[in-house]
C-alpha cells in the first residue's frame, strides 16, 4: 500500500537566512488563556540576502494584534496559520531595521507541551525543535542566533516566581498585584534554546566556586513538596561542572546555572541556556521513592543538559541535520562522566555494557528498520521524529570512535580546536569532523561516512591459525545492508581494537583499521592456536559475523581480559542456544557458577553477565521472527538457570545484602541489582517456595530499589501475595506521580506467565483506573507504551488484539500530543520482520492508523515509511 507523505525538507537545499536577527527584546504578559507577546527584533541582511526580498516569519496557534517597522505601523504584509510574510521593507531591507510584533496565545490549550504550555497551574516552555514559532512571529530556525532581554509580566499570587534564560536584571511591583522580571542572557542563541518558567515554585541552591576563582549560583527549582528530592540532582549538577573543568577545560559561563521540574514533559530534559527544564522523573529522587537506575538516570542526564552548555549552545547546529553534531557529542560526554562517576575500571565496564545494550536492543533495529537514517539524515518530513537513539547513541558511538583512532590526547586537542574555531556559531557534522582531522594531522575523509550512510556495518572475520610458522592470519570482510533511499554503501573506516588470547598472554592488544571491503592482517611469533578477542570494549557499533566455536567462547567467558568481550562472549553463547532451542549445558553451567562465584568480580558486572539477551536484540537475529516461540524458548533457558544455580543465588541473595543507610554509590547499587537478580531468579526457580522470601523484602525495604524488585519479582513470576503487594505499593505512593508511573508500568509490561495472558486486559483495566492521565506523557509512557514497546511476549498475540490496541491507542494520543504518538507509532515499524500471522496483522493495523484523515505530520511519516514499498 502506497500513502501520500507530507513534504521531505533536504539537507543539501539548505540555504542560509535571508535575514537575521541581532537582538530581540520580548515583553510576555502571562495568562493561561490569553498570553501576550509583544516583541521587538533587530533585523539585518542576512548571508542569502536579495534587495527586496520580504521577511518571512513563522507562527503556529497564534493570534496577530500588530506590526510595526521602525516605530510606524505597517501594514504591507501577508498572514496565513503558518507565517507573517512583511513586505515593502526600509531601503529595500538593506539596512538594520526594527520590526515590532504584538500577538497572542493560548498556553492552557496546548497539549502538544511544545512552545509555552501549562502545567499544574504553571507556565512552562519547550522549544526545541520548532516550539519558538507557538510563542511569537519568529525565524525559528538554529542559524539564527541573537541576543535576547526578556520582560515577564505575570500576577505575583498565581506566578511568584519569573524564570528566563540568561541573567537576572530587575525585578518590579506592578499595578493591580502583578509583578515583572527581566533577564538578560549575554550570549547570541538560536530560538530553540529560549526558556521561560512561572508559577509557584521554590528551589534549592548552592554557590560554588570555578576553576578560575569565578562564583556561580546553582538553583534547583521544583513545587515545594519536593524540594526533599532535589539533593540528587544538585549533587550531579556539581559534579558535572567540576567534571567538564578539568577533563575539557569548559568552564560555566553564566552567572547562574537553573534546572526546573515539570511533571508535564515530552522527552527527559532540555538544554535552555542556564534554564534547564526538566521532566521530574530527572530530578527528583530519594531512596524511598527512586530506584538505583532512578538515581543513575538522574546523574546522567543532569550531565548531559548541563553539558550542552558548550556542545550545543556555544557551538550550536547550522540546521536540524546536524543534530547529532550536538546530541551524539553530548551523550558521549555524559557516557564517560557517569562512567568515571562509577569509580573504578571494573566500574566504567559496568557502564558500557549498560551503554552497548541500549544501542542493541533500540538503534540496530532502528537501522534495519523503514525509518533508518544516517545519524545526519539527508531529509526529514517531521523533525521531532529524528530525535532519535541513531542521532544520540549511535551518534555517539561515532564521536567514541573518534577518540579510539586518535587517542585521549587527541580527541582533546580536537576538542579545543573545534572550539577555537567555532564558538558562538552555528556549524555542521563537517566542521566538528575537520577540527579532529586538522588537530591531529590525521585524514578521516573516509571517517565521514558514519555521516552519511545508514544501517549497521557487519564484519566477517576468517581466521587461519599456522603453527609451523607461528603465524596467525585475519581477514575481515565488511558489508552494510541496504536501507532507504540508500542500495548500495561504501566501505566505513572501522576501528577495531584486537588481541590474541592465548595461555602465555604474550600478544599485546592492537587497533586495526579496517577501510577496504577485504583486509588481511599477519601476526608473527604465535606459538599456539589463540583465541581473537576482537572489537574489544564494542571500538565500532557493528555486527560481527564471526563462527566461533562454543569452547572459544566459552574460554573468553572465562578469561577474557577485556570485561566487554567477557560479557559479550555470554551473550552469544546465550543467543545461540536460545535461538536454537536449547537449554544451558553443563559445562554453560559451571562457567556460569565460576562467575558467579569469582570474589574479584564486580556484583553488577556478574548480574550483567548473567542477565540474559533481549527478546527485541533476539528478533534481530532471525529472518522470520515467531515472537511466542522465542519468549518461551528464553524463559525455559532462564528456568533452567535459576534452577541448575539455585544454591548459588540463595547464597548470593545473603551474602549481598547492604545493611546501614541507603546508598547511591556504584558499590551497594552493583550489590542491589545482583541480589535483586538472585531474588527473581529463585522466584523463576519455584515462586512456591522463594514467594515469602520476595514478599518479605518488599514489606521491610527502607529503599525504592529493593521494595521494587521485590514486587516485580512477585508480579512477573504471578506469585502469592503480588496482587496484596501491588494494593499496598499504590496506598503507599498514591500521592508520588513518578512511583505510582512504576505501579502502572510493571503491570504493563507483566510477560505471560505458565502459558497464560490476561496483560491486555490489565492494560485496558489500567487506562480506565482514576489515576490515569492520556496527556501526561510519563502516564500514557507508562501505560501504553509499557505495553506496546516493553512487553513483546503480550503485545505480540496470534490472535492481533494487542495491535488493535495500538491502533486505538495511536488514534486516542495523536490529537493530543503527536510527539508521544509518534513514539507510540514506532512500535509495528519492524512489521516485516516477523512470521505469519503476526506480519499480515501488523500491517493491517498499520494501514488503519494511515487511513486516518486527520493524523498529524509526526504519525503520519512513521505510518507512511513504514507501509512504503
Amino acid at each position: 500500500m502506497k500513502t501520500d507523505l507530507p513534504q521531505s525538507f533536504r539537507r543539501l537545499e539548505y540555504r542560509p537566512p535571508v535575514y537575521t536577527f541581532d537582538q530581540v527584546d520580548l515583553d510576555i504578559a502571562l495568562d493561561p488563556s490569553r498570553t501576550i507577546v509583544k516583541s521587538r527584533i533587530e533585523v539585518l541582511p542576512g548571508k542569502s540576502f536579495e534587495p527586496g526580498a520580504p521577511l518571512v516569519l513563522v507562527g503556529q496557534e497564534l493570534e496577530f494584534v500588530s506590526l510595526r517597522i521602525n516605530g510606524q505601523a505597517h501594514r504591507h504584509f501577508e498572514l496565513t496559520p503558518e507565517s507573517l510574510t512583511i513586505h515593502s521593507l526600509p531601503n529595500e531591507g538593506k539596512d538594520k531595521f526594527i520590526v515590532e510584533i504584538i500577538s497572542i496565545c493560548v498556553p492552557n490549550k496546548n497539549t502538544s507541551l511544545m512552545g509555552l504550555y501549562v502545567s499544574n497551574g504553571n507556565f512552562f516552555t519547550q522549544c526545541e525543535a520548532e516550539g519558538f514559532r507557538k510563542i511569537t512571529y519568529f525565524l525559528d530556525r538554529p542559524d539564527v542566533m541573537a541576543r535576547y532581554r526578556v520582560t515577564l509580566q505575570a500576577r505575583e499570587e498565581e506566578c511568584p516566581v519569573l524564570l528566563s534564560n540568561g541573567n537576572l536584571l530587575k525585578q518590579e511591583k506592578l499595578p493591580n498585584g502583578w509583578h515583572s522580571a527581566t533577564w538578560e542572557d549575554p550570549f547570541p542563541k538560536p530560538s530553540y534554546l529560549f526558556a521561560l518558567v512561572a508559577g509557584k515554585l521554590a528551589c534549592v541552591e548552592e554557590t560554588i566556586t570555578t576553576s578560575s576563582g569565578a562564583k556561580k549560583l546553582l538553583q534547583i527549582w521544583v513545587e515545594p513538596h519536593d524540594l526533599n528530592k532535589t539533593r540528587h540532582a544538585m549533587d550531579s549538577l556539581i559534579a558535572s561542572i567540576h567534571w567538564d573543568e578539568k577533563r575539557f577545560g569548559l568552564e560555566l559561563d553564566l552567572e547562574r546555572f537553573m534546572i526546573v521540574a515539570v511533571s508535564d514533559f515530552n522527552m527527559g530534559a532540555m538544554e535552555n541556556k542556564g534554564l534547564n527544564i526538566f521532566n521530574t522523573k530527572f530530578v527528583l529522587a530519594q531512596a524511598e521513592t527512586a530506584t538505583d537506575a532512578d538515581f543513575a538516570n538522574i546523574e546522567s542526564v543532569v550531565a548531559h543538559e548541563y553539558f550542552h552548555n558548550w556542545t550545543g549552545n556555544r557551538v550550536t547546529c547550522q540546521d536540524w541535520f546536524q543534530l547529532s553534531l550536538k546530541e551524539g557529542l553530548t551523550v558521549f560526554r555524559d557516557q564517560e562522566f557517569s562512567a568515571d562517576q562509577m569509580g573504578s575500571e571494573s566500574g566504567r565496564a559496568v557502564k558500557r555494557i549498560e551503554d552497548v545494550r541500549l544501542l542493541r536492543q533500540l538503534q540496530f533495529p532502528e537501522d534495519a528498520g523503514p525509518m533508518a537514517h544516517p545519524i545526519r539524515p539527508d531529509e526529514y518530513q517531521e523533525i521531532n521524529n529524528f530525535y532519535t537513539v541513531t542521532v544520540y547513541e549511535k551518534g555517539s558511538e561515532v564521536v567514541r570512535m573518534y577518540q579510539t583512532l586518535l587517542g585521549r590526547e587527541g580527541f582533546r586537542k580536537g576538542m579545543d580546536l573545534y572550539f577555537q574555531r567555532h564558538d558562538g556559531q552555528a556549524v555542521t557534522c563537517d566542521d566538528f569532523l575537520a577540527a579532529m582531522a586538522d588537530a591531529n594531522n590525521k585524514d578521516l575523509s573516509q571517517f565521514q561516512r558514519w555521516y552519511s550512510q545508514a544501517g549497521t556495518p557487519r564484519v566477517k572475520v576468517e581466521e587461519v591459525y599456522d603453527p609451523a610458522n607461528g603465524q596467525y592470519h585475519l581477514t575481515l570482510t565488511q558489508s552494510c545492508a541496504s536501507t532507504p533511499g540508500q542500495k548500495d554503501k561504501e566501505p566505513f573506516h572501522i576501528p577495531l581494537k584486537t588481541r590474541l588470547l592465548t595461555a602465555k598472554n604474550d600478544q599485546p592488544e592492537q587497533l586495526l583499521e579496517l577501510t577496504q571491503p577485504t583486509q588481511s592482517w599477519t601476526f608473527q611469533n604465535v606459538t599456539e592456536r589463540p583465541v581473537l578477542s576482537i572489537n574489544r570494549n564494542f571500538s565500532a557499533p557493528i555486527q560481527l559475523e564471526f563462527e566461533q566455536s562454543e569452547a572459544d567462547l566459552l574460554t573468553q567467558f572465562s578469561v577474557d581480559d577485556d570485561p566487554f568481550n567477557r560479557w559479550e562472549a555470554g551473550q552469544r553463547i546465550a543467543m545461540q542456544m536460545i535461538l536454537g532451542d536449547r537449554l544451558p549445558d553443563a559445562q554453560l553451567i559451571n562457567s556460569y557458577r565460576s562467575l558467579l562465584l569469582d570474589p574479584n568480580l564486580d556484583p553488577a558486572f556478574k548480574e550483567l553477565a548473567l542477565t540474559l539477551p533481549a527478546e527485541t536484540y533476539l528478533y534481530e537475529q532471525c529472518s522470520s521472527v515467531d515472537p511466542q516461540k522465542i519468549f518461551m524458548s528464553r524463559r525455559a533457558f532462564r528456568k533452567e538457570l535459576a534452577k541448575q544455580l539455585q544454591l548459588e543465588w540463595a547464597a548470593l541473595y545473603q551474602q549481598n545484602q547492604t545493611p546501614g543507610p541507603f546508598k547511591s554509590d556504584a558499590q551497594s547499587s552493583g550489590k542491589r541489582s545482583l541480589k535483586n537478580l538472585a531474588l527473581s531468579m529463585l522466584l523463576e526457580a519455584d515462586p512456591k517456595i522463594w514467594a515469602p522470601m520476595a514478599v518479605n523484602q518488599y514489606q521491610v525495604a527502607d529503599n525504592m530499589t529493593d521494595r521494587y524488585a521485590a514486587l516485580a519479582a512477585l508480579v512477573i513470576h504471578g506469585a502469592k501475595g503480588a496482587e496484596e503487594c501491588l494494593r499496598d505499593f499504590f496506598s503507599r505512593f498514591a500521592n508520588d506521580a513518578l512511583v505510582i508511573d512504576k505501579w502502572f508500568a510493571l503491570q504493563s509490561s507483566r510477560p505471560p506467565v505458565d502459558g497464560k495472558d490476561s496483560t491486555l486486559l490489565e492494560v485496558k483495566r489500567l487506562r480506565e483506573h482514576p489515576a490515569f492521565k492520556l496527556n501526561n506523557p510519563n502516564r500514557a509512557r507508562s501505560v501504553i507504551h509499557a505495553f506496546c514497546a516493553n512487553n513483546p511476549a503480550s503485545f505480540h498475540q496470534p490472535d492481533g488484539s494487542g495491535y488493535a490496541f495500538w491502533v486505538e491507542s495511536v488514534l486516542a494520543l495523536d490529537p493530543i500530543n503527536p510527539q508521544v504518538a509518534a513514539r507510540l507509532a514506532r512500535a509495528l515499524d519492524r512489521w516485516r520482520l516477523f512470521a505469519q500471522p503476526y506480519q499480515g496483522q501488523m500491517k493491517a493495523a498499520l494501514e488503519q492508523v494511515a487511513a486516518c484523515q486527520t493524523l498529524s505530520p509526526d504519525v503520519r511519516e512513521v505510518v507512511g515509511k513504514a507501509l512504503a514499498d
